[in-house]
């Protein structure tokens, strides 16, 4: 069925209707091959619809990579300072995806990246509440900061759910912890260690809801979910 450009880009979860309208304008947007104009439409099963020359996948054909972000790499698309992005790690990926929420240059572990716009906002939206679970090496560790850092405590005027911590390993003046969160706010893990007196170290995240990292991936890998692991996401 034909719909409106900007209506598609949006629907695909490429980007906002008004973002999808400059990019109409400015040229970007080609349907089979031909630049767009503001206001065309196309029937995204049928068409070949694409932004920058990348395709935009078809309903029912959608793409969700699993990839072992490292550190210091940010994760956008583009950055204006010239940093290594997530972007530059997929390159080789035919589909045009973007990361599913965000996981700080310092940090690094499993980072999903699709080009269905639906998935994106289950995995993302609040109420959902989707688990996420790190490791976290920190020092300044002691028993009284552990019992703080699972009790309620809110951040930017926003209440969190307790998060569920396990001491896993002392390694040296460092310790290890398991720390599972249901928000995703910026740099939420560090700020709440912070908040109980301890100072993160390294942070590597390793599961979301019921997807485990793969660690046969290096940093920098990266590889299509399968069957099942898509059924785990769902």
């Amino acid at each position: 069925m034909e719909d409106r450009l900007q209506k598609i880009l949006s629907a695909a979860g490429v980007c906002s209707r008004r973002k999808a309208e400059e990019y109409i304008t400015a040229g970007r947007v080609t349907v089979n091959g031909v630049t767009a104009g503001l206001g065309d439409r196309a029937d995204p099963e049928r068409d070949e619809i694409a932004l920058d020359g990348r395709a935009i996948a078809r309903t029912g054909s959608r793409t969700v990579l699993m990839l072992y972000k490292p550190r210091g790499v940010v994760t956008t698309l583009s950055d204006e300072k010239g940093r290594k992005t997530v972007a530059d790690l997929v390159r080789d990926c035919p589909a045009r995806v973007w990361p599913v929420g965000r996981l700080d240059m310092d940090s690094e572990g499993l980072l999903l990246l699709t080009d269905d716009g639906e998935l994106t906002n289950t995995l993302i939206h609040p109420r959902h509440e989707v688990e996420k679970e790190y490791l976290v090496w920190v020092t300044g560790f002691t028993q009284e900061g552990v019992l703080r850092l699972a009790q309620p405590m809110t951040l930017d005027g926003q209440a969190l759910r307790p998060a569920q911590v396990r001491l896993i390993r002392q390694e040296g003046e460092r310790t290890v912890l398991s720390v599972v969160i249901h928000e995703g706010k910026n740099r939420q893990v560090r700020r709440m260690c912070a908040f109980c007196g301890m100072t993160v170290r390294r942070l590597k995240r390793v599961r979301e809801g019921k997807l485990g990292l793969d660690q046969t991936l290096k940093p920098g890998q990266w590889r299509p979910l399968t069957a099942e692991e898509m059924e785990q996401l769902k």
